[in-house]
């Protein structure tokens, strides 16, 4: 389930940049735009830290599916 959160993530953050370029090349740089951008650079942080391992070689994802 974890992995599909993730996964949902991703694809929203993407979104998100795209719709970006979409407004910018259309009505030029705005606050919407730049709002989109921080959004999703806040979700690429969200799954960086849940998915980069640590010095030991685990991440919260490894971390979560090792209890069940």
């Amino acid at each position: 389930m974890l992995n599909a959160v993730l996964s949902i993530a991703m694809l929203s953050a993407f979104l998100l940049l795209y719709g970006a370029w979409k407004r910018w090349s259309r009505d030029g740089a705005s606050q919407q735009m730049w709002l989109m951008i921080a959004a999703a650079l806040v979700i690429f942080a969200n799954v960086a830290i849940w998915v980069v391992p640590d010095e030991k070689g685990q991440s919260l994802v490894t971390g979560s599916v090792d209890q069940h």
